[in-house]
């Protein structure tokens, strides 16, 4: 168990809280968490690019010239990849998936090495709790009264309609539950922010 101090919304200390070091104290393997990184990136991205193959593309029905006796090279379609106007071969297709597999004891021991860096790191803190009425403003301002640097993840045990109000206008700072934060989330951002609800939560989530 290590003890780290818990801050209110004005940037003050006002007590401390004991972590888990099954959750805030593995050690890191790097080789792990690029891994269920790149899974999860894979994952979600999406085969925008499509190209035509020389079946999808219009015209070419009919045969260009006769088989022999012309002189010229024989074509079945004008349409054949090696023709101007004609299909792409091997280009990039929409039906292609990306998805991979990774168990879920990799994903959960891999964001227990993140959040453990960002503590050993000092860029991870407890605040008592996050209350707001929804304004950009209240939330930026408790923020810089906070002890955090560059893009900041917020984690919480329950997300409300004025918390996530609050902070989408915040271009370098997003919110998330305890439940759902991943490598991704705790990789993309230099600090992160955790409420006390979301600590018991994330300690509940990996400790069984």
């Amino acid at each position: 168990m290590v003890k780290v101090p818990v801050y209110n919304q004005e940037g003050k200390e006002v007590s401390t809280i004991e972590l888990a070091d099954t959750v805030f104290g593995v050690a890191m393997n790097e080789a792990l968490v690029y891994q269920v990184y790149v899974v999860q990136e894979a994952n979600a991205r999406l085969p925008w690019a499509h190209t035509k193959n020389r079946g999808d593309v219009r015209g070419g029905g009919k045969k260009p010239w006769k088989q022999k006796g012309t002189g010229r090279a024989r074509h079945g379609s004008i349409r054949s990849p090696i023709w101007k106007g004609g299909g792409v071969t091997f280009g990039p297709r929409n039906e292609r998936s990306y998805t991979r597999k990774v168990n879920d004891k990799m994903k959960q021991k891999a964001v227990t090495m993140c959040l453990s860096e960002k503590l050993g790191a000092q860029q991870l803190i407890v605040i008592d709790n996050v209350q707001t009425t929804g304004k950009t403003k209240e939330f930026a301002t408790m923020r810089r009264q906070l002890p955090v640097k560059g893009g900041t993840l917020v984690i919480v045990d329950t997300l409300d309609q004025n918390t996530s109000r609050a902070v989408r206008n915040i271009k370098d700072c997003v919110v998330e539950r305890a439940q759902n934060v991943n490598v991704s989330d705790l990789l993309h951002n230099q600090s992160v922010i955790v409420t006390k609800g979301a600590v018991e939560a994330l300690q509940k989530r990996f400790v069984k």
